[in-house]
Order: C-alpha cells, then sequence, then structure tokens
C-alpha cells in the first residue's frame, strides 16, 4: 500500500489534542446542566394538568427529536444573529446541545416521574406537604436516582457530539484533529489518536458514572 504510520506528527501536537478533549468535555458538561434545568422543568410540564403545557411540551420534543444537531448548531449560530440575536461561537454551541438534550432529557425524566411509587407522593401530603414540597424534596430525588443510567447515557452521548462544534470552529479535539490532518497530511495517525481519546473518554466517564449509580440506593 506504501503508507507507513508515523505518529511523530501528531505526539508533537498531541497537547494541542488534549486542550481540545477538555474544551469538548467542557461543552459537554455545560450543555448538559442547562439541559438537566430544561428536561426537569419539561418532564413536570407533560405530566401537569395544563393542557397547554402538556402540548407546548411534545412540540418542543417532537422537533428537537427529529432535527438533526448539527443543523440546530447551525441555525443558532448563524440565523439569529440575522434576527439581531448574537451569540459568540461557545455560547451559540453549548445553547444548541442544551436544546437538544433537553429534549431527550425531557422523555428521560418523564419516565422516571413515571417510576415514583404512587405510596411515596400521598405520604408525603398525607404529612403535610404542599405539592411543590413533595415535587422538590421528594419526587425530584426519587427521579433522578432512577434516571441516572439514561442521564449517564445522554451525557456521553452529547460529549461525542461536541464534535459537531468543528463546523463553527469551536477548537475542540475534532477541530484540533482536523487541523493536524492538514498541516501533516498524516490522516491515518491522526484520526487514531484522535479515536482513542474519545474512547478513552468516554469509557473513564462510564466507569464514574457507574461508581456514582452504587453511591444511592434504588427506590
Amino acid at each position: 500500500m506504501g503508507y507507513s504510520l508515523q505518529f511523530g506528527a501528531v505526539w508533537a501536537s498531541f497537547g494541542n489534542l488534549l486542550s481540545g478533549l477538555a474544551i469538548g468535555l467542557g461543552l459537554a458538561v455545560a450543555a448538559v446542566a442547562c439541559g438537566t434545568v430544561i428536561g426537569l422543568v419539561a418532564a413536570f410540564a407533560s405530566v401537569s394538568s395544563s393542557r397547554f403545557a402538556r402540548t407546548l411540551v411534545g412540540v418542543y420534543v417532537m422537533l428537537i427529536r427529529n432535527l438533526p444537531l448539527l443543523v440546530l448548531v447551525l441555525l443558532v449560530y448563524f440565523a439569529l444573529p440575522q434576527l439581531g440575536i448574537r451569540f459568540d461561537k461557545y455560547e451559540s454551541f453549548i445553547g444548541a446541545l442544551a436544546l437538544y438534550s433537553g429534549a431527550y432529557l425531557t422523555e428521560v425524566f418523564r419516565a422516571g416521574l413515571a417510576a415514583v411509587p404512587k405510596g411515596v407522593v400521598e405520604a408525603s401530603r398525607a404529612i403535610g406537604l404542599t405539592r411543590i414540597q413533595t415535587n422538590v424534596s421528594v419526587v425530584t430525588p426519587i427521579m433522578l436516582r432512577n434516571a441516572l443510567p439514561s442521564m449517564g447515557n445522554t451525557f456521553i452521548g452529547m460529549f461525542k457530539d461536541s464534535s459537531i462544534a468543528a463546523a463553527i470552529a469551536v477548537p475542540e479535539l475534532t477541530f484540533e484533529a482536523r487541523k493536524i490532518n492538514v498541516d501533516t497530511f498524516r490522516v491515518v495517525e491522526t484520526w487514531l489518536v484522535a479515536s482513542g481519546l474519545y474512547i478513552a473518554a468516554c469509557f473513564t466517564i462510564a466507569s464514574l458514572l457507574r461508581r456514582l449509580e452504587r453511591l444511592f440506593p434504588r427506590f
């Protein structure tokens, strides 16, 4: 084939790859944190007595889950400025990824709410807690524990999706790998190393999440 592996050029820029990896993780953490808030609010709205709230949440989830993330990112970054709404590339990507993850977390939390034992809710109301106090102090902690595995999977998925930020020149791992590839033409080596970093990061995150799950009792 005439192609010999030479990792020297890639190792020379390995620090840039690690920096890109850290940026990708930061983007995922910020986006999923915002998406969690969106998901919690939307999930409680989806099980509320308000038909308008349920319809609004249903439309949001339907639209976002059927829209490619790349299109959403480009819409936020390039289209909103035409309407006078401007964000920098980091804010644009975090906002787009938060909306995207929020739609998926809405369904995760909705399923978690359905799994909360009704007896626990009735007992909370019986001792004098209001509906809000019950939801905040009783229902939400139980729901989050039940939803933790799915939340972990969502976070890993959003971390991998952070590679799309390269499309708007956010210097995360894929962007840095592409720069090295263009500068050195070491295609195989560059993407092998980048793939290895993604796999190692996802494996580490999954291991940490499994340990976290064991710290909380099941309900």
